[in-house]
């Protein structure tokens, strides 16, 4: 592989802190697993989207290095997905090679962070990636811990956010 593993690293990436995992613990309504840092936060402070290990303390895969947590985000995202954005990104990515390469440093770029805090032994990243759109989640969740300019469909999701919002659309810091 030959992306270096510094080009996708998150941003901003900040320690957890104890106000952090309680936060996490009312929004995802368990405790977190596998934390790292708090890659990215939404306007009111919650951890929206954490690092997390690439093996759970008692040793199972966990391949999904960035995770949405902040529930606002995450039912946002889901409207996307019943809209059907996922499928027509599946099929651009049959259609534009660019953007499929694009997509394809993308996932080189995640697997190479990822080995960096452990290798699983897997090319398996998230989202679906290098070859369809499975979870736009995991792509919003990279793309907002990276920032743009590493994940074309990630950046694309993030662009749609406040036309899925309901409500107050200042849950997200979306123009970083």
């Amino acid at each position: 592989m030959s992306v270096d593993p510094a080009f996708g690293s998150p941003r901003n990436l900040e320690p957890v802190t104890d106000e952090d995992i309680a936060k996490l613990t009312a929004e995802l309504g368990r405790p977190p697993r596998g934390l790292v840092g708090v890659a990215y936060r939404c306007d009111h402070e919650v951890p929206a989207v954490v690092q997390t290990r690439p093996r759970l303390e008692d040793g199972t895969p966990f391949p999904t290095m960035f995770y949405l947590c902040c529930s606002a985000l995450n039912s946002a995202v889901g409207r996307m997905e019943q809209q059907g954005v996922m499928r027509e990104m599946t099929e651009r990515l049959g259609q534009d090679e660019d953007l499929a390469a694009a997509y394809r440093r993308a996932h080189e770029s995640y697997l190479a962070q990822r080995n960096t805090l452990g290798d699983l032994g897997i090319e398996v990243t998230a989202g679906g990636m290098p070859d369809r759109v499975k979870c736009l989640h995991v792509l919003v969740a990279h793309s907002l811990a990276v920032g743009p300019g590493v994940n074309p469909l990630g950046d694309e999701a993030v662009d749609l956010l406040p036309e899925y919002f309901r409500g107050d659309r200042a849950c997200a810091r979306l123009t970083d």
